[in-house]
């Protein structure tokens, strides 16, 4: 059975791997008439990654979910094309060849995790340590010397010409800290107290930690200037929080502190009002024509609509005229040349890849491997449509980036150790019981 499992896996590997050379051919094709003299080796390049990753799944956790490995090949291709579209297109920040490079160091990430993490219940161990590596890593940006502000945002470490993005790791640790936290909690945190309404509140004693991250998370917003990582700590939390305890009414307290706080700091501090007209009054042209403006915001709506339905193809539109299409706002910049069909084809790969980590979180034996796989695919889930939302208007724009689509080297190795975590767990949930091995002389002294 595994060996058919594998079987599939490696062709649908394959079949993702040609899609993505079909749309590389079509971007040749569109801008300059011909096929692209490099799209061989890019094409060589993701195979053998790919192959790489594959292989190494096969060897150290043959039970996994077979669907996770393609569908991120998938996306990461996409984002591989789009890259390179807008780099042919004179954007001397996009390079396609450097995003590859960013992929072949994601899947070394990937293959490590996986090679040495053979048990990810160990994990369970390390849940204070991995609670303080990600407050650690939060807060390293706003020391001096090292951490850097870019377009408006404290959130890189930077040494000589290298930089990183620490909270993109410290979600990892921190969903790590908060399944560790909640599977030894959970009994004291689902303790009812007074009902309001049609709502069982909690005790107000066991409010504690709530009250922590919603702190820590609106200094990240105030400090950092950091929108998204402040929604998607805060939103992972509470959203573990609900799957530990099956009380809705930690959603609603959730809900209530974050926009109350995120109310009062627009109220307070100029940056996050900043980002709340821009959102809001995006069409004033005082607004488009000010610096950190709604101008970016504007030009992917406006590449949206231009799409339509089914786009204008690749490489026959102008998404390099959007400032930071090939990160911030790659998701728009597909949306003019696959158009609504193709982003619609890209979000049902999201939810593929976020299903099947939902499905070991249910097939999982032990709380602590439902609470980790359910935070890691939530929190996946909750930054697609932070970004989404963000993009198309539904709330405020943040600066997270589109996962596995979008350039830059830190969130990529980091979501591909999310995906190598869930293969672990997929793997852990999937493999079938030892069989029980019986002496057979004793089974038949039993049987007189």
């Amino acid at each position: 059975m595994t060996a058919k499992r594998r079987g599939a896996q490696l062709g649908m590997l394959a079949f993702a791997v040609l899609i993505v050379m079909g749309a590389y051919a079509s971007v040749g094709l569109g801008i300059n008439g011909k096929v692209p003299s490099g799209m061989l080796g890019y094409g060589l390049g993701l195979g053998g990654l790919m192959l790489a990753a594959y292989l190494v799944l096969a060897k150290w956790a043959p039970w996994a979910d077979p669907l996770l490995l393609p569908l991120v090949t998938l996306v990461n291709g996409i984002g591989l094309v789009m890259i390179y579209r807008i780099e042919l297109a004179g954007e001397n920040l996009a390079s396609a060849a450097n995003q590859l490079m960013w992929t072949a160091l994601g899947v070394v990430m990937f293959s490590a995790t996986l090679i040495a993490l053979r048990d990810h219940r160990v994990l369970q161990r390390f849940t204070y340590t991995a609670g303080f590596a990600g407050i650690a890593l939060l807060v390293l940006p706003m020391l001096p010397f090292i951490g850097r502000e870019i377009n408006g945002a404290r959130i890189w470490v930077g040494i000589g010409p290298f930089s990183i993005q620490p909270a993109e790791f410290a979600k990892l640790a921190l969903v790590i800290f908060f399944a560790g936290y909640l599977v030894a909690k959970r009994d004291v945190l689902a303790l009812a107290g007074r009902r309001l309404l049609f709502i069982d509140l909690p005790r107000a004693r066991d409010l504690g930690p709530v009250l922590i991250t919603w702190g820590i998370s609106l200094g990240v917003l105030v400090l950092q200037k950091d929108l998204g990582s402040s929604l998607l700590l805060f939103g992972a939390f509470i959203a573990m929080l609900y799957i530990a305890t099956q009380r809705t009414s930690w959603v609603f307290i959730g809900i209530l502190l974050f926009v109350g706080g995120a109310f009062v700091a627009g109220q307070v501090f100029s940056h996050v009002e900043a980002r709340f007209n821009v959102w809001l009054h995006a069409e004033d042209p005082t607004l488009y024509d000010a610096v950190g403006g709604s101008a970016q915001l504007m030009q992917g709506q406006f590449a949206m609509g231009s799409g339509g339905i089914l786009g204008t193809g690749l490489g026959r539109g102008y998404p390099y005229k959007i400032p930071l299409s090939f990160s911030d706002f790659i998701f728009p910049s597909v949306g003019e040349e696959l158009g609504l069909t193709g982003l619609m084809a890209i979000l049902m790969i999201y939810a593929l890849i976020v299903e099947r980590g939902l499905r070991t979180a249910l097939a999982a034996r032990d709380p602590f491997t439902k609470l980790l796989a359910g935070g890691l695919s939530f929190i996946l889930a909750w930054q697609i449509f932070i970004i989404v939302g963000g993009v198309t208007r539904l709330i405020p724009l943040t600066g997270l980036v589109t996962p596995f689509m979008s350039a830059g080297g830190s969130a990529l190795l980091a979501n591909w150790m999310l995906i190598a975590l869930l293969v672990r767990m997929s793997d852990a949930a999937r493999r079938p019981p030892p069989q029980a091995i019986q002496d057979e002389g004793m089974t038949q002294v039993m049987q007189r």
